[in-house]
């Protein structure tokens, strides 16, 4: 009995020793990233709506019968093309009417001035009096200033002749006619519409930056964070509905200087070169201004950042492979990556695989890295063996 119970008892003593080696199980194997500062192109997408560059109200200059339109409605048109005829009727008469006022005034000035240099030429002989002479200079001079408004009234009367003929002031395309052949139209405060005729090449592409964006581009500016291109232009890229991409579109050519009090946005411009029509003003597409660069950014893998209690935060390893948790604050997305705007220095590593297996101040085991292996965007990353 005494060496049945000497053996059981040997036997607890195997099985606690075997217990105590599973409660204590190897340091998890991580993949690590060393945190490396660099420059990283950077762009920003926001919602846009084309608008053509120059967009012209045709309206009826001179009143009238409207004879004929002479374009098709939606095509394009040229500078100076002939859009629409008011009936001329009234105006060639007009300007009959001005031409023959204009040539009796000729008449009278001419026998005025006859007159003077006669009366003139008495009175230099002492045979016509004083009055005679001044009376005959201010038929004269009045005579004149006749001819002056007979030559104002025709021209005035050659205008309203021109006007009746509507010509296209811009090249572009044309919207439909607002009023029908055979309309009366007018002018003044009644106006008449006649249709509308939008510039499409280039196009203007209005989009709206929040203002605390605003702010925030415009410190990192000024700190030396965030540099532009050499010119100062902004290039963008346009993406259509149907998920097509326009690469080097245009450029941004004007920032409001204002906020608007409704949205809360700032105002921005680009300029789009259009040769195709492909664009059509009231279009809706996204608009990503390329050409800025992050200098010394530092950047870590999206699948590296927790969220903890106090916010964002990474597991960081030191010198003895211990993992401790460090909060951090995050900037924008940049491909697969987040931008650290606080937390993490050149050399930290940063466990980026195998995380969830981690505690805090537990050890853990660095995968070996591959030759040559290397995170995209510059940090370089170990390669686990077993994931």
């Amino acid at each position: 009995m005494v060496a049945l119970g000497l053996s059981v008892a040997a036997c607890e003593e195997q099985k606690q020793a075997n217990g105590g080696a599973q409660a204590a199980p190897p340091p998890p194997e991580v993949l690590l990233t060393t945190v490396e500062t660099r420059d990283i192109p950077v762009s920003y997408e926001y919602a846009g709506r084309v608008t053509g560059s120059r967009e012209v109200e045709v309206r009826a200059r001179v009143s009238g019968i409207l004879m004929e339109r002479t374009y098709t409605e939606g095509e394009k048109v040229k500078q100076g093309d002939l859009l629409f005829l008011i009936d001329p009727a009234p105006y060639e008469a007009a300007l009959a009417q001005a031409e023959a006022m204009l040539q009796q005034q000729q008449a009278n000035l001419a026998q005025a001035e006859r007159e003077w240099k006669r009366i003139s030429s008495l009175f230099e002989r002492n045979a016509v009096s004083a009055r005679e002479r001044d009376s005959a200079l201010s038929t004269l001079e009045l005579a004149k200033a006749t001819v002056a408004g007979a030559r104002a009234e025709l021209r005035t009367a050659r205008i309203n002749l021109d006007y009746t003929r509507v010509e296209a002031p811009i090249s572009g395309v044309t919207s439909l006619e607002a009023v029908s052949e055979g309309s009366l139209v007018g002018t003044g405060q009644d106006s008449s519409l006649l249709t509308r005729i939008s510039q499409l090449d280039p196009v203007y592409v209005n989009f709206a930056v929040p203002d605390a964006e605003s702010l925030q581009l415009r410190n990192m500016r000024e700190s030396g964070a965030l540099t532009q291109p050499a010119d100062g232009r902004l290039r963008v890229d346009l993406r259509l509905s149907d998920g097509s991409t326009v690469a080097d579109a245009g450029y941004v050519d004007f920032t409001d200087s204002t906020i608007d009090p409704n949205t809360g946005t700032i105002r921005n411009r680009a300029v789009v070169a259009n040769p195709g029509s492909d664009l059509m003003p009231g279009q809706f597409v996204r608009v990503m201004v390329n050409g800025m660069v992050l200098r010394d950014a530092v950047t870590v893998p999206q699948a590296a950042v927790l969220q903890g209690p106090q916010g964002m935060m990474v597991y960081v390893v030191d010198g003895e492979n211990t993992a401790t948790p460090r909060p951090i604050k995050i900037g924008r997305a940049i491909e697969d990556s987040w931008l650290v705007r606080e937390g993490l220095k050149t050399g930290d590593r940063v466990i980026v695989e195998g995380v969830i297996k981690v505690r805090p101040g537990q050890k853990v085991r660095p995968a070996e890295p591959k030759q040559g292996d290397q995170k995209p965007g510059g940090q370089k990353q170990a390669q686990a063996g077993n994931r």
